[in-house]
């Protein structure tokens, strides 16, 4: 186990050592949004210590590039490639590490009024968006949440449709309403349909009724590929940045009316939150495990040459009453999923789609086989069916106005886990019309 000379980097944090999370942060002293890594209980301000210590001349591959660590937003940093990341991620390991007996590091602890601009308390500092998204993709690669919803729609025997193991299904969603942890999420307007079964139908205008969460995770993309060319499987992986937590909010009374033919409109427009921080690849690489198996043979350009494709994240959901009470309501796997991101991006640029830095994919909702393991209020309550228990005896079947729902992620044991922090967002009311 690796310690780090920080104070207060407890053996449970998830900004370990082996983590190193980058992010875009603003202080009181420097309310520009800049770049910073989390260790600990502090943010490391990047801008702050590159003008203290160069870390142009300590990381060849930054020579040219030293003032990606003033941008706003973490797309140039990313399109460097990784390479890139992974130097600058190891220098900034070796300054934190205790004894490391490089000069930069013996600078950075013993100046004290460097070290005080560089190591900012995170409740001192506001987390903005990470990336600046150009487009974003949301898929469905979990398989037991999409079974699920498939049966309770159409049946065990016809709950998928006859593509979904021979491709990753997926649609384009909105970038520009994803928004970062803490963001208010405002119930959405859309037509409903009160009475399905009512002949002709006939959809009113209302505030939606079945609010839900989804839980999903997230991946930037750092390469762009060039249009008209697809991106190997081999070489996917150089194409991640990194990994966010995502919850795509999802109307479900909006999304039964609207969704046939072309699929979820202004029932997943409105809303998408983000983790802040980014975890890059390689803190993960050590949390690689085998997927859900697929039974049907894929495409060549789909096959992969290693068999732990997946990411052993362990995940769970809080939901948090007006009243101020907090329950977990899951705890899964992001192992849970059927198809891998680099499967998703041979599969998205296959006919050509030119993919940009800064480009976010979605996993779909993570769910695992038993009741506790569900990615949705939809599967909990089994459609609206059944209550789903909160602490004090509170039920909720869809969200209330006031509820807020929490998504942590970490993999790794004490001292050296590899965490998201949190994505949160809480549900305010429609707006007035």
């Amino acid at each position: 186990m690796t310690a780090s000379w920080v104070p207060d980097v407890t053996p449970e944090s998830p900004f370990s050592l082996a983590n190193i999370p980058f992010g875009i942060i603003s202080t009181k002293d420097d309310p520009t949004p800049h770049l910073a890594v989390a260790i600990g209980t502090y943010a490391l301000d990047l801008k702050a210590l590159s003008d203290g210590i160069g870390l142009g001349e300590i990381v060849p591959e930054l020579k040219g590039h030293e003032n990606v660590f003033q941008q706003t937003t973490l797309n140039a940093f990313a399109a460097l490639g990784r390479p890139a990341h992974q130097q600058v991620r190891k220098a900034i390991r070796d300054l934190l590490t205790a004894g490391t007996p490089n000069q930069a590091a013996k600078q950075l602890q013993e100046n004290a009024d460097l070290r005080q601009k560089a190591l900012v308390p995170l409740r001192q500092v506001t987390m903005h968006m990470p990336m600046a998204i150009g487009d974003y993709t949301d898929f469905y690669a979990g398989y037991h949440h999409a079974f699920a919803v498939g049966s309770m729609f159409r049946g065990p025997a016809a709950a998928l449709q006859p593509n979904y193991t021979h491709l990753p299904v997926g649609y384009h969603g909105r970038a520009s309403s994803i928004v970062v942890s803490g963001t208010p999420v405002r119930r959405p307007w859309g037509q409903i349909l009160l009475d399905p079964a009512a002949e002709p139908k006939r959809p009113t205008t209302a505030p939606c009724r079945r609010l839900d969460f989804e839980l999903e995770l997230g991946c930037f993309i750092s390469k762009s590929n060039e249009q008209g060319t697809p991106v190997r499987i081999e070489e996917a992986e150089d194409h991640i940045f990194g990994y966010v937590l995502l919850n795509d909010w999802s109307a479900r009374d909006i999304q039964s009316w609207e969704y046939v033919p072309l699929g979820p409109f202004n029932s997943k427009n409105f809303a998408s939150t983000i983790s802040p921080w980014v975890v890059l690849t390689d803190a993960l690489e050590p949390f690689r495990t085998k997927g859900i198996d697929n039974e049907t043979p894929v495409q060549d350009y789909m096959k992969e040459s290693k068999a732990e494709t997946a990411i052993d994240i362990n995940l769970e959901v809080d939901i948090t009453t007006p009243e101020g009470d907090t329950t977990t309501i899951t705890k899964t796997s992001a192992k849970q999923l059927m198809w891998s991101f680099p499967q998703m991006i041979a599969h998205h640029t296959l006919g050509g789609c030119n993919m940009r830095t800064g480009d976010l994919l979605g996993s779909g909702t993570i769910s695992g086989t038993e009741p506790g393991q569900r990615g949705s209020l939809l599967e909990m309550s089994e459609g609206g069916k059944r209550d789903v228990m909160l602490y004090g005896m509170d039920v909720r079947r869809f969200l209330k106005d006031g509820d807020t729902i929490t998504i942590r992620g970490v993999c790794g044991g004490n001292g050296e886990r590899v965490g998201f922090g949190e994505c949160t967002g809480r549900i305010y009311s429609a707006v007035q019309r």
